[in-house]
């Protein structure tokens, strides 16, 4: 009897259990996920090669070589040249830089003024709603690519295309980031606690950023990831189409552009083949570390 009630005192004296913050487990379970984190890595590692460019090839990405035009993979030149004479691999690498830059800025705009408006909407409500929700139609309706083609014509020569192509991306993307985000917080500020923060007088902008953004974070993190690989997508598509990035600045797209021949589509698969590979790849791997995130932050799902 003795025996049992010491065992009795050291399962009642051990310590609880410290449970994991949502942030914590989400983490957890993100790790955990073999494929979101070899996309990850991968992701990673193109963004340092293509950033540290400079400092891996000194080859000069806009000489024109007659000398070397078309020449196949080799020694001298890893994957090759184009029909201009320029090293493949040299442009690859600086062109990741221009694409990972375009696509990650404009996210980043794209982000903050759909969740600006969104949360705004949400909020407030009514007429205000009305207001910018109407605004977000006219803009999620509003017709892309004549859009850019116009502006392009407009400022070509006066300002830097690559920050109009950001600015014109940016503008005509975020409707759909804010009608999620719009939807999280009328949904989110029905909650009692947002009630109380009200009635001891909190601010809208404090109710906003402090109460409702940090419950719908979640949802903005995975919106940004699948916006990140689309952003990618669209300047190699414009860029492809002659109406993205500038044509003396190296970007995935403008290698594939630079290659639309029938010639060199079928017989110099080296000019086309490797940013048409690193694009597919890195859409992919963005693609799937946002099914990670979304597997992460779902409280239902078990990994």
């Amino acid at each position: 009897m003795q025996i049992d009630t010491q065992k009795d005192t050291n399962i009642s004296a051990a310590p609880p259990k410290k449970s994991l913050s949502p942030w914590a487990i989400a983490r957890k379970k993100f790790v955990q996920n073999k494929l979101a984190m070899i996309s990850f890595i991968f992701l990673v590692i193109v963004g340092i090669i293509s950033f540290l460019a400079p400092y891996i090839t000194t080859a000069d990405i806009t000489r024109v070589n007659i000398a070397d035009m078309s020449l196949e993979p080799s020694s001298k030149h890893w994957l090759g040249t184009d029909k201009s004479g320029r090293d493949v691999f040299t442009r690859l690498i600086y062109g990741g830089r221009i694409s990972l830059l375009v696509g990650l800025s404009c996210t980043i705009f794209v982000i903050f003024i759909g969740t600006l408006i969104g949360s705004v909407a949400g909020y407030f409500g009514g007429a205000v709603d009305n207001l910018l929700m109407r605004f977000t139609d006219f803009i999620l309706n509003f017709p892309f690519l004549v859009f850019v083609i116009v502006i392009n014509a407009i400022f070509f020569g006066k300002v830097s295309g690559l920050w109009v192509l950001i600015a014109v991306i940016s503008f005509l993307y975020w409707g759909g980031i804010a009608r999620i985000v719009r939807s999280k917080i009328l949904a989110e500020k029905e909650n009692e606690y947002i009630t109380a923060a009200i009635s001891i007088g909190c601010s809208p902008a404090k109710v906003i950023v402090k109460h409702l953004l940090p419950n719908v974070l979640s949802t903005i993190i995975v919106q940004a990831t699948i916006t990140f690989a689309s952003m990618i997508v669209i300047e190699s598509a414009l860029s492809y189409l002659g109406f993205g990035v500038p044509q003396e600045t190296p970007s995935w797209g403008n290698m594939l552009n630079s290659a639309n021949e029938p010639d060199v589509l079928q017989y110099k698969l080296w000019i086309w083949m490797p940013p048409a590979l690193i694009i597919t790849m890195t859409i992919l791997s963005i693609n799937f570390i946002g099914e990670g995130l979304k597997d992460a932050f779902n409280p239902k799902s078990r990994r």
